[in-house]
């Protein structure tokens, strides 16, 4: 018996104190393993194929295909349909249907206006703190890019950009920022996977981020902001040359466009 209240007091004594007002563990199961409700599954596949452009904009949302896709009812459907209303990726046309939503050119500038002004900031951040690790890793993470793009391989490469991209504002000690970015750019990230298919694009966007690593590297901290911006403004100079091959793609706005068709 005595042996047995030692073991026990040198156990408690060996855990961790739980602070104060945490409930205990017992019974919980860690975020990873908690089952999902049927409507995030659902939302979190569509919002991932209508961003890749999988599902492209007038594509029809059909209820009664996701309610047999999934093996549910049609109130876990109808959840993540309304979820993807709000986030503007779906659009309910009365007595018609609900389709992908288009692509709206003024949030989409307005998006990329922001993300330049952020990215300044993580640039500069960069050249004057990134250790020669973290150059390191950014070079690796060119390298990778390089080889997805001669494998053809666009969402390996469109995932190793944004790599690139968390890597910079890291090493700028201010990761909190692309996490700002990834949250408004959802429309931008739909118009930029219509880009990387064209011929000679993603070595494009790999000399630009050379250039700007090389900046960073020197710590030019003028010159690699102005890569960065110049690397940024392709996109939106662009945008004219992919509504004309698309045009049902996007949502016309007369300012913003006529803005974009001057700038081209």
């Amino acid at each position: 018996m005595k042996d047995t209240t030692q073991a026990a007091s040198a156990a408690s004594k060996s855990r961790k104190p739980r602070a104060r007002n945490t409930p205990p563990d017992a019974g919980r199961l860690p975020l990873m393993q908690r089952p999902q409700k049927n409507s995030d599954i659902i939302y979190r596949d569509l919002h991932r194929a209508i961003v890749t452009m999988e599902l492209v904009p007038g594509t029809p949302i059909v209820e009664r295909d996701l309610t047999a896709q999934y093996g549910v009812s049609r109130t876990p459907v109808r959840e993540a349909v309304l979820r993807l209303v709000e986030d503007r990726l779906v659009d309910v046309a009365p007595k018609s249907g609900t389709y992908v939503a288009r692509i709206p050119l003024a949030v989409v500038r307005e998006a990329l206006v922001a993300r330049k002004a952020l990215e300044e900031v993580t640039v500069r951040a960069a050249t004057e703190h990134a250790s020669e690790s973290q150059i390191m890793q950014l070079r690796a993470i060119i390298q990778r890019q390089q080889e997805m793009a001669a494998a053809g391989d666009e969402q390996a490469f469109h995932l190793a950009d944004e790599d690139f991209h968390a890597h910079i504002a890291a090493a700028g000690r201010y990761p909190g920022i692309w996490e700002m970015i990834m949250q408004m750019r959802v429309q931008v990230e739909r118009y930029r996977r219509l880009t990387l298919p064209q011929p000679g694009r993603m070595g494009l966007v790999i000399e630009e981020h050379s250039a700007v690593l090389d900046a960073i590297d020197r710590r030019d901290a003028d010159t690699a902001v102005g890569r960065m911006n110049e690397h940024l403004d392709k996109l939106q100079l662009d945008i004219s040359i992919f509504r004309d091959l698309w045009p049902d793609y996007f949502i016309y706005d007369p300012v913003v466009d006529a803005g974009l068709v001057a700038k081209a």
